[in-house]
């Protein structure tokens, strides 16, 4: 196994306050898969080294003023959160940093990159359960000749559920990459960049399932070769 700074550094972001144990799951992840895990929040967005991959983590409903709508739910927003780390993708982005997005994750990455969401998925829930849970209760339909379905080895997958808002239009460069029984986007990539992956489930509640822990692996490989051409 690789040691201290012989592994990539990956950086994970979360909101100022809560969220620990998600993130501290994410942090095994990266552990598992050869990287090493550093935290980013607006309360201390400057990790001591650089770093050559990202994970946007999960958490509060994207704002939907960050795509020019109107609020149609309860709002459970954090517009510090959505401000760092808009920021975080935007660079990630710029400087093609292997990135990983998770539930809300997904959703800004989808937001930064041009598209929208759906502020509350029950009403269009006819097959599946709307109901959130971590364990992997929920189908995954893998489209085929993508990332996901190289990573999963599966055109089918069982996933958890800790979302209530959804990916709709697409941001620019991304295709879907799986979908769930009533149709509703669980996962999106762009295949142009070296790896650039957005998951509606939560991988790090799943780490006892070799197939989730593929994402890190991918995630982790990909920033090691980020590191050695130095981006």
């Amino acid at each position: 196994m690789l040691k201290g700074k012989q592994r990539p550094l990956i950086a994970v972001t979360g909101p100022r306050r809560r969220g620990l144990m998600p993130r501290l799951l994410v942090h095994l992840g990266i552990l598992l898969a050869g990287g090493r895990g550093t935290q980013m929040t607006p309360a201390s967005p400057k990790p001591a080294a650089p770093y050559h991959g990202v994970v946007i983590s999960g958490g509060h409903d994207v704002d939907p003023v960050l795509y020019a709508q109107k609020s149609e739910v309860t709002p459970r927003y954090d517009p510090e959160r959505d401000a760092f780390e808009s920021e975080v993708i935007d660079d990630a982005l710029k400087r093609n940093l292997p990135l990983l997005g998770i539930c809300r994750g997904a959703q800004l990455l989808n937001v930064r990159l041009g598209g929208d969401l759906y502020q509350e998925l029950r009403s269009r829930r006819l097959q599946t359960s709307n109901r959130w849970t971590i364990f992997p209760l929920k189908t995954l339909h893998v489209h085929d000749n993508t990332c996901l379905c190289d990573l999963l080895g599966s055109h089918s997958a069982r996933i958890n559920s800790l979302h209530n808002q959804g990916i709709n239009r697409l941001g620019q460069g991304l295709q879907i990459s799986g979908r769930d029984l009533d149709d509703i986007v669980q996962a999106v990539e762009d295949p142009a960049r070296p790896f650039l992956v957005g998951v509606q489930w939560h991988p790090e509640f799943l780490l006892y399932m070799r197939r989730q822990r593929r994402l890190f692996k991918a995630l982790v490989e990909a920033a090691k070769e980020c590191r050695d051409r130095d981006c």
